[in-house]
């Protein structure tokens, strides 16, 4: 098999990412990644403009990621998250019980994981579009 270049010095540690996702319900997410995850609104659209979607993007401030959750009012898309979309967060410490009840109650469901590592290293909630997050207690790297 051929080796690939590493990067090409394109993308580092630095560059920024965007994870893009529809979204049945702008304000039913921001209350489940901002008031359950505490997550910073990063910016959102404020006003209706025809022929644009309506946006919300939520991250650490600072950060090099974010989410773009996305919503067209005028061709909207039924989100079709996988069990096996997610979103992992490494925590480095067992999961917080009381996190896990902020996610449930801002609107998420605790669901089993369906690789049984994550639910053995942590926890598993669906966001109200179903894409899944795992709060997992291990380090990465």
């Amino acid at each position: 098999m051929a080796r690939r270049p590493r990067g090409l010095g394109v993308i580092d540690s630095t560059t920024h990412v965007r994870v893009a996702r529809p979204s049945r319900d702008l304000a039913a997410a921001e209350r489940f990644y901002v008031d359950g995850l505490g997550l910073d609104v990063l910016w959102r659209s404020t006003e209706r403009v025809p022929g644009k979607h309506d946006l919300l993007m939520v991250g650490p401030t600072g950060a090099s990621w974010h989410f773009e959750l996305t919503h067209d009012p005028e061709r909207p898309l039924e989100p079709t998250p996988t069990v096996d979309d997610l979103f992992v967060v490494y925590l480095g410490t067992p999961v917080d019980e009381e996190l896990v009840n902020r996610l449930v109650s801002t609107g998420g469901t605790r669901v089993p994981a369906h690789n049984p590592y994550w639910d053995e290293h942590g926890v598993t909630v669906a966001d109200p579009d179903g894409y899944r997050l795992v709060l997992c207690s291990r380090t990465w790297g």
